[in-house]
């Protein structure tokens, strides 16, 4: 188990010139954009980080994350535990034009001054982790599959089962015959 904190600011060029690696956790309690997205977090965030060179010079972070997070079920909106991992790979740049510079593998990250926020880091990859929607099992969920059921469609199904495209085809078998006279 990881116990040491993350720190919040490093110099990422001398660690990558030292090929350092930092391993630890981020309280999720203290990431607000995270919680704007999907609401507020408890536990922790362990991270790994190396810093390096690689055989083109380039500066670059190697990161892998692990969370548990709770989520609002999209069909009952009741909170559920979902793993969120991510794999990163980070290029330093110290201007934003040099971000196009980068190979398509790299993801940019804005070295200024000579410090990076890693807890802006670990957050930005966090939510870009989120899953688009989150389900419970259907048999977990507090809606079943009856409630889901619009009652318009019910009240239309008939309607609903037929083609849409009946009318072209109805249109096309007219325009047909009438070519064949």
């Amino acid at each position: 188990m990881l116990t040491s904190q993350i720190p919040s600011r490093v110099e990422p060029y001398k660690l990558a010139a030292r090929h350092e690696r930092l391993e630890g956790t981020v309280a999720l309690d203290s990431l607000a954009r995270l919680a704007e997205e999907a609401g507020p977090q408890t536990g922790q965030c362990q991270v790994v980080l190396e810093f390096a060179v690689n055989a083109q010079g380039r500066r670059e972070i190697r990161g892998h994350l692990q969370a548990e997070l709770s989520l609002a079920c999209r069909r009952c909106l009741e909170p559920m535990v979902q793993m969120v991992e991510s794999h990163f790979l980070l290029g330093m740049v110290s201007d934003e034009a040099l971000a196009g510079e980068l190979p398509s593998s790299h993801e940019p990250v804005l070295v200024e001054n000579e410090q990076l926020d890693l807890l802006t880091v670990v957050e930005d990859e966090l939510i870009l982790s989120l899953p688009q929607v989150v389900y419970h099992d259907e048999q977990d969920c507090g809606v079943s599959a009856q409630q889901l059921v619009s009652k318009a469609d019910d009240d239309t199904g008939a309607s609903s089962a037929t083609n849409p495209f009946a009318v072209l085809n109805t249109l096309k078998d007219s325009s047909t015959s009438k070519g064949k006279k």
